[in-house]
């Protein structure tokens, strides 16, 4: 049916003006494109309207569904709240010749969620019907790779399969981050234990659960060891060192340099915004400004009191979202690692999906095989908020 239309558009070809074509991504929950497939002529729009949860319109080619073209486009991660039904950003693909293009949908892309794994992909100008390049074959190829992923993962132990408390049995199951739909890998289960600790001449007996790979509860010593971490910079959204292994009684001193920085705990699956769990909240440290030539800087010290993993962010403007991000003794050997932790807080865009629900429509242009320029109310508003905050 696909192929009658893309005919009869190629054929009328040189007496058509540009057109603008809508596709709308993820409309009412579904992982689709609507349409799935279109045909469209030299000088076309295609405008990519994203609806609630979180995906993007990359650019593939037809021998890999669900990998990323070299130097294809890619709209990034488009997070949406599920109450947000206008105002909706947009991603824009400006078509140049009538050569097959191939998209599809890079959420939790080569994981057993994989969004394009589950069919949630589109093409234009791609073959007839009866074709080896026609639509319904992407599309079979695209499910072809859920499934082999889903299988891989059904037989495998997994490397993020961690004991669950009675250690009879693992889990596997992977979860998603906080909003965005981000399919993370799953938390572990701390084993609860309880041993006689030594230090010097003091013995004591201490209850605390046990996390894969963390630190021993034993401190150092009386005083516990001091790790010092820079934070910020000229021109850094960084914290140097990004992670730490510390025991109980160590304490992390954070040394704040150039620009307004503040160091603040969240959580792995809800990287940029403060911890809140149970009416239990994390630490803050507040805005901490300095100037471009400060000689000297102003510190903010933590203390750790437990081996389990401690994660943190800068809460000013969207430096989350830009991957500055912090965490104590993450288990580097599983799949929630501190780069495991970054990946979530950029995939997720930091906390700009609160600002989605307010913005004007984001206008984000390219061209095939170029990568896109966002301009927009969303981007307006960080800018925005991060001037609240004194210095970027």
């Amino acid at each position: 049916m696909f192929a009658s239309t893309l005919s009869l558009g190629l054929a009328l070809l040189p007496f058509v003006s540009a057109a603008i074509h809508d596709v709308q991504v993820g409309a009412s929950g579904k992982l689709l494109y609507y349409p799935e497939a279109i045909a469209a002529h030299p000088g076309d729009q295609v405008v990519f309207h994203f609806h609630a949860k979180n995906h993007t319109a990359t650019q593939s080619s037809f021998a890999d569904p669900c990998g990323r073209k070299e130097g294809g486009f890619n709209s990034g991660f488009q997070p949406v709240p599920v109450n947000q039904t206008d105002h909706l950003p947009t991603f824009t693909v400006h078509v140049n010749d009538t050569e097959p293009i191939w998209v599809y949908c890079a959420q939790a892309v080569r994981t057993p969620n994989s969004h394009c794994g589950l069919g949630m992909v589109f093409a234009i100008n791609c073959g007839y019907d009866d074709e080896p390049n026609s639509f319904g074959n992407f599309k079979k190829a695209a499910l072809a790779v859920g499934a082999s992923l889903s299988a891989a993962a059904a037989a495998s132990t997994s490397a993020y399969a961690y004991p669950t408390p009675d250690a009879h049995t693992t889990s596997t199951a992977w979860t998603t981050a906080a909003y965005g739909d981000y399919t993370i890998p799953p938390a572990p289960h701390p084993t609860p234990v309880t041993q006689a600790v030594t230090l010097g001449d003091q013995t004591w007996t201490t209850t605390y659960e046990s996390y894969p790979n963390s630190p021993a509860p034993t401190p150092a010593s009386a005083e516990g060891v001091v790790h010092k971490v820079i934070v910020g910079g000229p021109g850094k959204l960084t914290f140097d060192p990004p992670n730490v292994s510390a025991l109980p009684r160590d304490t992390i001193v954070f040394e704040f340099h150039q620009k307004n920085h503040t160091v603040t705990q969240s959580a792995f699956d809800d990287p940029c915004r403060p911890f809140n769990a149970n009416g239990l909240t994390g630490f803050d440290s507040g805005f901490f400004p300095v100037a471009d030539d400060a000689t000297e800087f102003p510190t903010w010290n933590y203390t750790v009191t437990d081996t389990a993993p401690v994660w943190a962010y800068c809460r000013q403007g969207n430096h989350c979202g830009a991957g500055m991000v912090f965490s104590i003794n993450s288990d580097e050997s599983s799949g929630r690692n501190f780069q495991a932790f970054q990946n979530v807080a950029k995939a997720l865009n930091g906390t700009a999906v609160a600002a989605v629900t307010s913005a004007a429509p984001t206008a984000t242009t390219t061209d095939s095989g170029a990568n896109p320029i966002k301009i927009g109310g969303a981007s307006i508003s960080l800018l925005a908020a991060a001037l609240v905050g004194y210095l970027l």
